[in-house]
């Protein structure tokens, strides 16, 4: 213990005083030293760690003793220091290196700096719970950095909600220009994403549009690929406030890569670069399975939220028609590419190239400028390789049609496709072979092309009147009077699907009821659905659900009849390969029949009834069945029950008068009901598929009927027998009841 003025300090307030000195100044200085004489009155001093004296760290000369009264400002220990003490002013270091407390100045025992500092990286935590990656900045000026950024936030916020409120592309490019801020333009995609994924579908596809018109111009391509980076790593703090974000998310990746603002390769490597748990895998292979995988995927994606601002596939065609004409008579390829430009439909573009040869092809004296238009464009990458062949094969296939009307199209075609690949803009060998000769000649092109003219023309006008009559009367004049009947079968057929599927379902509806009520031979029916498939990729354009309505139209006319089940595979045997259309259409059409009640479901999928009438439900079908069944029994005509089940208008339900007829006959022993089962398989009205299924629903609901009747399997056993006898039934359908043998013999 030593002595300082009549009062003690003890050690431990030394080393706090010793402590409190090296924590105001780092420098490497000497102790303090505090006088052990009583009488020294001197302030303390700073020893000069090179000899050379002391000096006062205050500029002041006198200082009150110890024993004075402590001044406010002075610290507050059991010792106060004098005015000149390096603990009260010294804050002020000399050494080149940042001497500052750890927090800045700001704040105090265990807080983090002051409220608004972001001056340096390094008071950044990665592990704080609000720490964003986004905030580090290396540049000396992070403070500035730091406030450039949040007002770039807000306004973007701005920004965005300006856009989604006008719908004004340009005027939304300019804003974000004049920012003047494009190393930050990743986070306005990210904000234009997210904030659109919690809206409707139209702002949903204005952010897209927006998007594919923003990219290059004012937003550069790497910051694209970070914002949508960003957007795949937030998506586990997205999903909180945006349930579907999966889904929702996936569908803007595949957007931006049939928009080609985003590069496939980003999938696999952001799959990567993430925790296999999180929600950014779900969404990214959501966006590759779900989405970029099924077969005309760029049309349905660009249609999933109502197309680019509600444009129709007409629309852009007009579009397409008009530049190309414009372009024809003015040469002008730099206004030309900025309209295919100014399209925003990159996944469309192969019409461009099919509109462009068409017209070429129709005028030879504008061959040139259109061939360098598609060179130019496919050079600079507006049209990329993929769609300029698919628009070169889209001619190839419909090369038989131009014929018609172009002579020698086939050789024209060959010719420009020589010289495009000749000048190093089209890959020939992507292209499936053109024959110079036409595979089928057995009809005259001018006949096949008057006969669509008219058939088209019939069947808009049985749209409007539902007289089946009058188009059965029709087509016998037209076809009578050429020696290729089958193949105009085919394309009547053809026809008649590919306008009803244009339309409501209602015309689908008509167009099967017409179907099953012309009798034209299966092979015809088979060559035309077979027509309709290999024009798929045609139809998808303005249907994009064409496998589903190709497929249903193909399961009903099973189930009317009109083809057979073997009929498919025939179909089947054209399309080779798991992601041909054809393929596809077979598969889900398959699905459809093998599902339980599938003839009565398809019936209804288009409203049932036909033409003129509003569905039935099977219930009053039903009903139908049972009323006219006991007006026959109770003496009626049979040619006038004939004729009532064959107006009910379903020959795929005829199952159910077998049905009916057998059980009453089981109940009743009235030999009219077998009379009437016989005449309807002799007049063709009751096939023998359904004579089948007719029995086989009877033995199926036996038990339930040997409470009223016990001799019910007896019967039926025999009645199996005596329509086999007529020929009603294959040889092959057998019935037997566990416990019960097969009994033969004559029934009563």
């Amino acid at each position: 213990m030593e002595f300082n003025d009549g009062r003690f300090v003890s050690k431990e307030h030394r080393e706090l005083v010793r402590s409190a000195s090296e924590s105001a100044d780092p420098l490497p200085v000497s102790p303090l030293q505090i006088s052990s004489s009583p009488k020294s009155s001197s302030s303390p001093m700073l020893k000069s760690p090179k000899g050379q004296g002391s000096k006062h760290v205050s500029g002041k000369s006198s200082t009150p003793k110890m024993g004075s009264p402590r001044s406010p400002r002075s610290p507050r220990t059991s010792m106060s220091p004098s005015k000149g003490s390096p603990l009260k002013y010294d804050r002020h270091s000399h050494s080149p290196r940042d001497g500052r407390p750890k927090k800045g100045g700001s704040g105090g025992k265990g807080t983090w700096g002051g409220l608004f500092d972001t001056e340096d990286s390094r008071f950044l935590d990665p592990k704080d719970p609000n720490y964003d990656s986004n905030e580090e900045f290396e540049n000396p000026n992070a403070r500035k950095l730091a406030a450039d950024i949040i007002e770039y936030k807000k306004k973007a916020t701005v920004i965005v909600e300006e856009y989604f409120a006008t719908d004004d592309v340009v005027s939304t490019a300019n804003e974000l220009r004049e920012l003047g801020m494009p190393g930050y333009n990743y986070y306005f995609v990210k904000k234009l994403v997210s904030m659109a994924m919690d809206r409707h579908d139209k702002e949903k596809e204005m952010a897209a549009v927006l998007l594919s018109a923003l990219y290059a111009d004012v937003i550069d391509p790497p910051q694209v690929f970070r914002g949508f980076c960003k957007l795949v790593e937030s998506a586990d703090d997205l999903i909180v406030d945006i349930p579907d974000t999966v889904d929702v998310l996936a569908l803007f990746i595949a957007r931006a890569v049939v928009d080609d603002i985003l590069p496939p390769v980003f999938l696999q490597k952001q799959m990567v670069s993430l925790p296999n748990d999180s929600k950014g895998i779900e969404v990214l292979k959501r966006a590759e399975k779900g989405y970029l995988a099924a077969p005309l995927h760029a049309e349905i994606i660009e249609r999933r939220w109502g197309g680019s601002k509600n444009k129709t596939v007409e629309d852009v065609k007009a579009r397409i028609n008009n530049l190309l004409i414009e372009y024809v008579v003015s040469g002008d390829k730099k206004e030309a590419c900025r309209c295919i430009k100014d399209l925003q439909v990159p996944f469309y573009h192969h019409e461009i190239v099919k509109r462009a040869l068409t017209m070429a092809m129709e005028r030879h004296q504008a061959e040139g400028r259109l061939l360098d238009l598609l060179k130019e464009a496919a050079e600079e990458g507006l049209i990329n390789a993929s769609q300029v062949s698919k628009g070169f094969g889209r001619m190839i296939d419909t090369v038989d049609d131009l014929s018609l009307d172009i002579p020698n199209a086939r050789g024209i075609l060959q010719s420009l496709i020589s010289k495009a690949a000749s000048e190093g803009w089209l890959c020939a060998s992507s292209l499936k072979s053109l024959s110079m000769k036409p595979e089928k000649s057995s009809l005259e092109d001018s006949a096949a092309k008057i006969f669509k003219m008219k058939a088209q023309s019939i069947i808009q006008e049985y749209f409007l009147s539902g007289d089946i009559l009058e188009v059965s009367s029709c087509l016998e004049s037209e076809i009578c009077t050429s020696n290729s009947s089958d193949e105009l079968d085919a394309i009547f057929v053809k026809r008649l699907i590919t306008l009803a599927m244009d339309r409501k379902n209602r015309e689908k509806e008509m167009a099967s009821v017409l179907l099953s009520s012309l009798f034209f031979p299966a092979d015809d029916v088979v060559n035309g659905f077979v027509m309709l498939i290999e024009s798929a990729d045609d139809t998808a354009l303005d249907n994009p659900i064409v496998v589903e309505d190709l497929a249903m139209f193909l399961a009903r006319a099973v189930v009317d009849e009109v083809l057979a089940p073997q009929h498919l595979e025939e179909i089947g045997s054209q399309f080779l390969g798991q992601d041909s259309i054809g393929s596809k259409v077979l598969q889900m059409a398959k699905s459809l029949l093998k599902a339980r009640l599938s003839g009565e479901r398809i019936l209804r999928c288009w409203g049932g009834g036909g033409s003129s009438r509003s569905g039935w439900a099977v219930e009053d079908v039903k009903d139908k069945i049972g009323k006219l069944l006991e007006e026959y029994e109770s003496g009626g005509d049979v040619r006038e029950a004939c004729r009532c089940i064959k107006e009910l208008g379903m020959p795929f339900f005829h199952h159910e008068v077998v049905k009916k007829a057998l059980v009453n006959y089981i109940e009743k022993k009235n030999e009219r009901l077998w009379c009437l089962l016989k005449e309807c398989y002799r007049s063709g009205l009751i096939t023998m598929n359904q004579m089948t299924k007719g029995f086989g629903r009877v033995a199926e609901a036996l038990d339930d009927l040997a409470l009223d009747v016990p001799d019910a399997e007896k019967q039926f056993i025999c009645y199996v027998d005596r329509a086999k006898a007529a020929g009603w039934l294959d040889s092959s359908f057998s019935f037997t009841k566990q416990g019960l043998p097969k009994e033969n013999g004559a029934c009563h």
